[in-house]
């Protein structure tokens, strides 16, 4: 049994009341607020008295006892609930406190986190530490319960089991089930799926889908199958559709899919008016996506395109607690809440001047507080860099499959044809096919083939980056491809550029060989510099992170590199297995 199993204690519930009483003082009063209660949907004026990480009292009063409190005047500013990610991919070269940090500071202080990463590479009982240590900065931090692995891995059952699951959804910190990218295997009828569906209504937390174009046949099934919400939609036709079926809908803003401002516009246009059941997400995009903010962005979209002050703010706090049924706790300035407040300097502005988050200061007039987020010892939470054991030998890199993969965008590929010799230790730069090996972080099994669309000059790529953790290596150079391996396993994991047997630019990942230790706002510096010199060497999308990321992905079409082996989504088959080293 988890050890915080109520957010407060009953003695410390005693203090809460005994501060109303006045025999208590509160930790700090914001007086002369100009505060949005979402339950009126209106602005009243208040003073709101804080103790600790909760809000004891909002009204006309003053406190009895006020000695040491912190008085903070809020005349000529607007204040409204910290805002909510309600669906984030935390290890997208960032990491779940170095993510949290940079989001807070422009007021996003809550976040419900993609597990992936935790159940894939730590064991439990490390993963539910790591969660109880991020529990500890001032950020909140909830996470999901993934029911599948997102790609063909090895051993899956052995990983993705009932008592698993069951202990993942017991935990408190634990807010939903999915997302569910394996809902094709529910549709066909996958029982073991639909039973840690109902395992998880039963604990009252909703399961989110994953349903790109999915039909209102397909939705209507899901919804009779337990499936609450969905980020997919694209267009507002999408999110129409969702809502009558009593979905809740996420309107998305990410790297790949920026869809916000036309999903709004099209809302606009077909006379739908109605927000509550939608919220805003940016999906887990790539570090450099973040450069102008996180949920205070979409928020600046949404005001733009003519969504309602307070029905915006309502998306972006209130109505992503109500889904999770956590508004007792998140999403209002109300007695009894965690102290998550933004306070703003123009109600149409929601980047705000100063954030409180948990009752701790982040920002404060302008100025971030930096001592909000203590470091983490990341070797004692399981993730230490990446340590290789193997070494690459010129015998690993033999392509001789005539079956490629083929890059329609960023991330959808589709099989093709080779037509080049790859029999070589180069290929030619007149092209853009490059040679593609995927190989397991332990050294046991490879996967090689060739790639489409990634670039015609990209001589020697290596990422300890991937969907599976293992190693992905891209190039039209043996050699270079080596030296990018040995420069990564060097550095102890991360995404290492090579030409002429060079090291041209490097992204150090040593948090697990998948996470950078770096602030964001450095990190993406470093984003942006490989992102430029692959686009230089010939990458032709928007994203090569994502591109990276969803090579191993089953839930996307049509073909992909697995640890199984190059794996057909469509027909469910593996085409060529992996081969043993």
């Amino acid at each position: 049994m988890h050890e915080q199993k109520y957010r407060w204690k009953s003695k410390k519930l005693r203090e809460h009341v005994a501060v109303v009483d006045g025999k208590k003082a509160p930790s700090i009063v914001l007086t002369n607020a100009t505060y949005l209660n979402v339950h009126l949907k209106a602005w009243l004026q208040a003073n709101i008295w804080i103790y600790e990480d909760r809000i004891i009292y909002v009204g006309d009063l003053m406190p009895d006892s006020s000695q040491d409190t912190e008085v903070v005047d809020c005349t000529n500013q607007y204040l409204v609930p910290g805002y909510i990610e309600p669906h984030v991919h935390p290890f997208q070269l960032y990491n779940p406190l170095s993510f949290a940090q940079y989001a807070s500071k422009s007021g996003t202080t809550t976040f419900v986190n993609d597990n992936l990463m935790l159940i894939l590479q730590l064991t439990k009982k490390k993963a539910f530490s790591f969660i109880d240590e991020m529990n500890k900065t001032a950020a909140t931090m909830y996470w999901w319960c993934r029911f599948d692995a997102q790609t063909e891995i090895q051993q899956e059952d052995a990983i993705f089991t009932t008592p698993a699951m069951k202990d993942w959804l017991n935990h408190p910190s634990v807010l939903q089930g999915g997302e569910l990218t394996a809902w094709p295997k529910l549709m066909a009828g996958d029982d073991l799926l639909l039973h840690w569906i109902q395992e998880a209504k039963v604990r009252n937390k909703p399961v989110e889908g994953h349903f790109p174009g999915a039909s209102e046949k397909t939705l209507t099934k899901m919804k009779l199958l337990g499936i609450d919400s969905d980020h997919e939609a694209m267009t507002g036709a999408d999110v129409e559709k969702r809502i009558k079926q009593g979905y809740t809908a996420a309107l998305r803003y990410s790297s790949i899919r920026p869809d916000l401002p036309v999903m709004l516009e099209e809302l606009e246009k077909s006379g739908i008016h109605y927000y509550d059941q939608t919220f805003f997400t940016t999906d887990g995009s790539t570090p450099s996506f973040y450069e102008n903010g996180v949920i205070d962005r979409t928020l600046a979209i949404a005001l733009d395109k003519g969504v309602p002050e307070i029905e915006a703010y309502r998306m972006a706090s209130y109505n992503v607690a109500k889904h999770f049924h956590m508004e007792g706790l998140h999403g209002s300035i109300a007695p009894g809440r965690i102290a998550n407040i933004n306070f703003l300097a123009d109600m149409g502005d929601p980047v705000p001047v100063s954030v409180l988050s948990k009752g701790q200061w982040i920002k404060k007039e302008h100025e971030p507080i930096e001592e909000a987020f203590p470091s983490v010892n990341w070797e004692k939470a399981g993730l230490e860099p990446l340590k290789l054991d193997w070494d690459l030998t010129i015998d690993d890199l033999q392509f001789s499959m005539a079956l490629g993969m083929e890059m329609m965008n960023e991330v959808i590929i589709k099989p093709y044809s080779i037509t080049c010799d790859v029999s070589g230790d180069t290929l030619s730069e007149l092209h853009d096919q490059s040679f593609l090996m995927l190989i397991d972080r332990a050294g046991n099994w490879r996967v090689n083939t060739i790639i489409k669309g990634f670039g015609s000059h990209v001589q020697g790529f290596a990422s300890s980056y991937s969907n599976t953790g293992d190693i992905v290596l891209i190039g039209k150079r043996k050699a270079d491809m080596m030296k990018a391996f040995q420069h990564m396993k060097a550095i102890g994991g991360g995404m290492v550029l090579v030409e002429d047997e060079k090291v041209v630019c490097d992204i150090p990942l040593p948090i697990g060989g998948g996470m950078s230790k770096e602030p964001l706002e450095e990190l993406i510096k470093q984003e942006t510099t490989l992102r430029n010199h692959l686009f230089a060497r010939g990458y032709g999308f928007n994203d090569p992170i994502y591109t990276l990321l969803f090579l191993s992905s089953t839930h996307l079409p049509y073909i992909r590199i697995t640890p199984r082996g190059i794996y057909d989504v469509m027909n469910k088959t593996v085409l060529f297995p992996s081969i043993m080293r």
